[in-house]
């Protein structure tokens, strides 16, 4: 197999630098070190569209629009026709464009391979970010990384230059930010494959995250389904100032609507207050959107998003945005399904956690509530940087907490760590002198990429089962997401925050009243952080790492070998029998909190995210199991005996008996990850039956030809039993709105009904029919 160092040296050749567009500023290429190609013909909203099927849906809804509808509605395939109803109708949407992370971006494009297309019909990217593991710093696990994963980017750049995909390198970048700087502008409709992707409505986007073979749709040019969302108006006043930061909208938003108050709906931010946050901040507040459930998030444009496109070299997107301005802010008059209120010069910093990031505190409060809880007070790491907040803004009010403790002859107490963005955040904060200030103060700056925020951190502190407190400026603090580690106890907060913690070295400091101890003895306050919202020097954009794919990739092969451990095409999955499903065993009935990171675990897992045989054997080994409160360590029914769930699933399939899941509240909660889905259809699951689902991991399920069924009252959970057997019955009348029936068979002889409620539609139905959506697309062409 060719490695990819010499795959991206032979592309490169026959590629060269690519035609640059005119959607890009003079000025910006000129000082540009990198390939301008990126901005691919069809990158950018053709506003008279937008407007032409905004008049259509007003016309016929005859009321004013939220600024989420008229972006939604604003890409309908059929704007005349198309029946729209909040929280009932499925939409058929024509996204602009796909983006890729690259460990879903794997599977996605194998995938997109097995449907026989030869070119995604939609420009779309894939972003090298996932892969890079946290060891030592950036330059070195950034090269470790090049070595380790050779094959795997061998594949996706090969794959990218056949299909028309352009290819982000190891170390861009967090695809999210990189989308923030080149892709995301007000307006556009993107789909990527994280659930983070909400991340560029920070810039006025509709931005949604799905799982891969969602992906494959848009990229084959078929209009995509989207259930209609309701919408949750968030209502801005005053103005954010002192240690408050845009991190804390949201930390307060999730507090109020947990987890799981989200779902089914965009949260659209407007009101007075919107004007006081910069355009990363918005992008922070929309991003972890993702931990209440949302679909997605919004900002209406304004002049911080305008400048934030001029300083990124899109000063054509930002005078086309002003022209058509009355598109990208909501109607006067529009209406929300909820509305919430905050008054933003009453906001204080928060701090949540710890094991989900719903659990909000104000920072003046967390000291006590833990030391009441018995929460480990002292930090053994802080943690800046990832998706949410590595902005310039970030790291400069950062640098600002730091560059204060060391004129008072102060270090961190704690371990320090940062992560930039992307590769312009790093070059740019090097060049204005950030990156030294936190380093001096402590901190060790790792690669662009995502790191400890989605597991890839080879941490060495702390012994796996020992208590311990994390602080990061992450999105997502799961039990054991970060190290593995169930003992670790991980907060999520701002930057500043964080900081302000690694100094004082404990979770009981509140910077806006404590002091610290300076070197000579003295007792001082720290002052409120600040950073400029943007570089005055503008970005620099640092190494060229943009692989731009080329015009013809149909002569290029993408080689993928049998013997491989981390790459495996796929096979088909097996059509509907025709018939009800008979007597299936419940594998394990999950007890509580089921995100994806419990069903199909990231970390070290993320290494065969390529190869569906191989990562199945994370299955479900962090569910909680009801019968004995352990976690992968479940009764083979067909043996006696007990053992991990991936193994017993695997002896029920080699012995021809099919199996379901049943769980409790916003199962599926978290990441996109397709795995999540995939893995149970692969080891000959039918069903996940849940009190309710978390919208990403349903769609996923429905993808694979898996049923997502959930409790039509919830409280029959605790009739079933783990060893129990369930016959799904009414298939073959399966139909929209069409309840289906369980008849459970107790290991005591006796028996019950219990009633089904699904959210499929006729076309979903089809896909379950067809053995999975992609064997639908592949019987449609």
């Amino acid at each position: 197999m060719a490695t990819y160092c010499l795959t991206v040296a032979r592309l490169q050749l026959a590629l060269g630098h690519g035609a640059r567009r005119l959607h890009v500023s003079a000025a910006y290429r000129a000082k540009a070190r990198v390939s301008m190609s990126r901005f691919e013909p069809g990158s950018f909203v053709n506003y008279e569209r937008l407007q032409s099927n905004v008049d259509v849906v007003r016309q016929r809804l005859n009321r004013p629009l939220t600024l989420s509808e008229k972006i939604v509605y604003g890409h309908l395939d059929d704007p005349h026709r198309q029946e729209i109803e909040r929280g009932r109708t499925y939409l058929r949407l024509r996204p602009d464009r796909v983006a890729m992370q690259d460990a879903t971006a794997q599977m996605a494009m194998l995938q997109f391979i097995s449907s026989g297309l030869p070119k995604v019909a939609v420009p779309s990217t894939i972003h090298c970010d996932h892969l890079i593991e946290a060891q030592t710093g950036g330059v070195q696990d950034l090269a470790k990384a090049k070595e380790v994963n050779c094959e795997v980017y061998d594949f996706l750049s090969s794959a990218g230059a056949k299909y028309g995909v352009g290819f982000w390198k190891p170390g861009s970048g967090i695809i999210h930010q990189i989308i923030l700087e080149n892709y995301a502008y007000p307006g556009v409709m993107l789909i990527g494959t994280d659930s983070h992707t909400p991340n560029g409505g920070g810039l006025g986007s509709i931005c949604i995250g799905v799982g891969g073979a969602d992906a494959v749709d848009v990229m084959a040019g078929i209009a995509w389904e989207l259930k209609c969302p309701k919408v949750i108006g968030v209502k801005l006043t005053g103005a954010l100032s002192g240690w408050t930061s845009p991190k804390d909208v949201i930390l307060k938003v999730a507090g109020i609507l947990t987890v799981k108050g989200g779902t089914g709906a965009i949260v659209e931010y407007h009101g007075p207050g919107v004007d006081s946050i910069s355009c990363t901040g918005m992008a922070t507040i929309c991003n972890m959107g993702a931990e209440i459930g949302a679909t997605t998030s919004v900002f209406p444009y304004n002049h911080r998003m305008k400048t934030y496109l001029e300083k990124t070299g899109r000063e054509q997107i930002a005078a086309q945005a002003d022209e058509f301005s009355h598109l990208l802010v909501p109607d006067d008059g529009c209406e929300y399904d909820q509305l919430i209120e905050l008054n933003l010069d009453e906001l204080k910093p928060h701090i949540n956690g710890p094991f989900t990031p719903d659990l909000a505190h104000p920072v003046s409060e967390i000291g006590a509530v833990a030391e009441k809880n018995g929460w480990p007070l002292e930090v053994k790491v802080g943690l800046i940087g990832s998706c949410t907040n590595s902005s310039y803004e970030d790291m400069g009010r950062a640098a600002s907490v730091a560059k204060q403790a060391l004129d008072k002859g102060l270090t961190c107490k704690a371990q320090f760590t940062v992560t930039p963005g992307s590769e312009q955040i790093r070059a740019t904060i090097e060049r204005d002198g950030y990156s030294k200030i936190l380093g001096d103060v402590g901190g060790v700056v790792l690669a662009n990429a995502c790191g400890p925020c989605i597991g890839q951190w080879d941490r060495q502190d702390v012994k796996k089962g020992e208590k311990n407190t994390i602080v990061t400026s992450f999105n997502r603090n799961f039990t054991a997401r970060n190290d593995a580690n169930p003992a670790t106890h991980a907060f999520v907060t701002s930057p500043e925050i964080v900081t302000a913690m690694a100094i004082a070295g404990t979770l009981n400091f509140n910077p806006e009243t404590d002091y610290l101890t300076a070197a000579n003895g003295e007792k001082f306050q720290l002052d409120a952080p600040y950073g400029d919202e943007l570089p005055a020097k503008d970005f620099d954009p640092g190494q060229d790492t943009y692989q731009h794919p080329p015009p013809d990739g149909s002569s290029l092969r993408v080689h993928v070998s049998p013997e491989s451990d981390r790459l495996q095409l796929l096979e088909p999955f097996d059509k509907w029998s025709g018939g009800d499903l008979e007597d299936l065993k419940v594998l394990i009935k999950v007890k509580g909190k089921c995100t994806t990171d419990h069903i199909s675990a990231a970390g070290p897992w993320l290494k065969f995210r390529g190869h569906l045989d191989n990562i199945s054997n994370n299955m479900l080994i962090g569910a909680v199991n009801s019968e004995n409160d352990g976690i992968n360590k479940l009764k083979n029914y067909l043996t006696g005996e007990y053992g991990g769930v991936p193994d017993v699933a695997r002896h029920y399939k080699a012995n021809g008996v099919s199996w379901v899941v049943v769980g409790d509240d916003n199962y599926g909660e978290g990441s996109s990850r397709e795995h999540a889905a995939l893995e149970p259809r692969h080891l000959g699951g039918r069903a996940i039956i849940v009190k309710s689902f978390a919208r990403i991991h349903e769609t996923n399920l429905k993808k694979q030809g898996v049923l997502p069924l959930t409790f039509s009252d919830p409280s029959d959970y605790d009739r079933i039993r783990p060893d129990d057997h369930i016959s799904i019955r009414g298939l073959k009348t399966f139909a929209p709105g069409k309840p289906l029936t369980a008849a459970v068979k107790h290991s005591d002889g006796s028996e019950e009904t219990v009633k089904l409620n699904h959210s499929f539609n006729q076309t979903q139905i089809e896909w379950f029919q067809a053995g999975s959506a992609l064997n639908r697309m592949k019987a449609l062409q």
